[in-house]
């Protein structure tokens, strides 16, 4: 064959070529030049990173003619052959199929007779941590007083299989992924090298899609190189990988941050309808939410090779960091509950939702054209039963119950009248003493924090807060957020007082609480009248399980 695989074509002949593992040529190249040499080596990492390259690169400078060296020559008969498999005394053995303590029992036999050409016999054991028990209990005792001819080089993908009595005897190195910049500028390398045209966004799908393997990443290039006809473009590796373009996940967050559920859904239908996976989609928005999250924060940190960058920043700014924040852990453990959804879509649009309804800002989603604006006071509360869950204990059953809608109860506040200022605020900017509609239109943890406290006093250009004494921590990782707020909301002249202290009861969090337990008295009131249910209960021996009220 005269072509020849990145991955073999481009494979590290020596240590200053080894890409990402600087720690550990460190170590054996002052171990090679003080003559500091052990009889045994572990390697352990995950699939491509270089085990068994470093494994062949120090069997060279072990047996290079010009001495034991940090740096073979590559040039002499036995750093040739070494590189070529043809090394009569570089024994590599496949672990995975040579399991035996038979098979283990031959090799050390072998272990015993010096090296035929070479200064050492080297003995590369690949995923070592497939040997039994018995094989290695055989190799023990020659581990630890090996010939001093001898030198073993293990290699394993999973460390915590070896015994530890092997371990106890090895030298271990832990070999790192390789971080996905690293494997882009190494491709970056290797493509201006063969002059293979590219797209920098094709390179940034590739590396992440290797997952810290520089040799998938090699073996992805050629895949690529293949499926674009000599080039790599973008929109080609996204076909081939399956992955999702962010441009079809950019409407998704533009969605929830205008708390609009249609638009979600639809956006969901719309990726569905490509038939692309939905583990790759909640990868992908992860890493979009990333990326946003480091323009808010450290803008300087996010890539210029990011996709579509200058919507990515516009965004940003669109979601405050909390709810990103919120946004990604929803979207990872989404990802991570997904093969336990009934189907992947069902899973996928779960966690939409979730994000959705969890946003710290929006006390009751809404959907559809008619929706406040965000942070906006949604329509008013009302009380009514949610579902009575009656199940007889014998047959087991259950039974949805229906009753009349029950009286509006007490709401925390009334919506807005059209036109008129944004709660809180007065027709000429001013505080009107509305706390409770103020604490509305702030987000996350600070407004946590202001819904705890209640308004002693208000004055033009002056607020007086009063916080209870066990919310004290709040106060002191968010009190300065909470008066930066209220500044913006009120002035940035306004003076927030806060003070600890007994509450009075109107704070806003125990106004809610109040409203709350008013709305669950009612439903359960509600249900326990129906005459449906009485006569499930006395005739059939049923129980009511759970009741809630509806918020509508």
């Amino acid at each position: 064959m005269s072509h020849q695989v990145l991955a073999r074509k481009w494979r590290p002949r020596g240590f200053d070529q080894l890409i990402g593992q600087e720690h550990v040529v460190r170590a054996l190249s002052n171990a090679l030049t003080q003559g500091r040499l052990h009889h045994a080596y572990l390697f352990t990492g995950t699939r491509g990173c270089g085990k068994t390259t470093l494994a062949r690169i120090l069997a060279k400078c072990l047996n290079c003619e010009t001495g034991v060296t940090a740096t073979p020559c590559g040039e002499c008969s036995a750093c040739k052959q070494i590189e070529g498999g043809r090394f009569v005394d570089l024994i590599e053995i496949d672990a995975a199929s040579y399991t035996g303590v038979d098979n283990m029992r031959e090799v050390l036999e072998n272990a015993q007779y010096a090296p035929t050409a070479g200064r050492y016999k080297i003995y590369i054991i690949d995923e070592v941590h497939m040997l039994s028990k018995s094989a290695f209990n055989a190799m023990l005792k020659t581990l630890e007083e090996p010939p001093a001819h001898v030198v073993f080089i293990l290699a394993t993908t999973d460390p915590q299989k070896v015994p530890v009595t092997v371990l106890s005897r090895c030298l271990q190195f832990n070999l790192k992924q390789m971080p996905p910049s690293r494997v882009v500028e190494h491709l970056r390398t290797i493509l201006d090298s063969e002059g293979v045209p590219f797209d920098a966004g094709a390179l940034s799908l590739l590396a992440r899609a290797a997952s810290g393997s520089m040799r998938d990443a090699l073996s992805l290039t050629d895949q690529a190189i293949a499926y674009g006809s000599g080039s790599i473009r973008e929109a080609d590796t996204r076909d081939m990988l399956g992955t999702v373009d962010q441009g079809y996940l950019f409407p998704l967050l533009e969605a929830l941050a205008e708390n609009d559920g249609t638009r979600l859904m639809r956006e969901a239908e719309n990726i569905a309808s490509r038939g692309l996976s939905f583990d790759a989609a909640l990868q992908d928005l992860a890493l979009l939410l990333h990326h946003m999250a480091l323009a808010r924060a450290v803008p300087d940190a996010v890539g210029e090779d990011v996709p579509e960058r200058e919507r990515l920043f516009a965004l940003a700014q669109s979601i405050d960091a909390e709810t990103l924040q919120l946004y990604y852990q929803i979207a990872s453990l989404g990802r991570r509950d997904l093969e336990w959804a009934p189907d992947e879509y069902a899973g996928f649009s779960m966690t939409l939702l979730r994000m959705l309804a969890f946003a710290p800002d929006s006390a009751t989603p809404v959907t559809g054209n008619d929706k406040p604006a965000r942070g906006n006071t949604p329509p008013p509360l009302t009380s009514a039963p949610r579902t009575a869950l009656a199940s007889a204990p014998k047959p087991a059953a259950t039974a949805p119950v229906e009753t009349p809608r029950a009286p509006e109860s007490e709401a925390p506040r009334p919506a807005p009248v059209p036109n008129s200022p944004p709660p809180g605020t007065a027709a000429d900017g001013g505080f009107d003493g509305d706390w409770f509609g103020l604490t509305r239109r702030l987000n996350g943890a600070v407004k946590q924090l202001a819904s705890l406290c209640e308004l002693t006093s208000h004055a033009p250009g002056v607020l007086g807060l009063r916080l209870p004494e066990a919310h004290k921590g709040l106060l002191d990782g968010f009190g300065d957020k909470l008066r930066l707020a209220i500044r913006e909301q009120l002035g940035s002249e306004t003076r927030v007082d806060i003070e600890l202290g007994r509450t009075q009861g109107d704070s806003p969090a125990e106004i809610t609480a109040r409203a709350k337990a008013s709305r669950q008295s009612e439903a359960e009131a509600s249900i326990y009248a129906d005459p449906f249910v009485q006569a499930m209960i006395e005739q059939g021996g049923a129980t009511i399980s759970d009741i809630q009220p509806l918020q509508q």
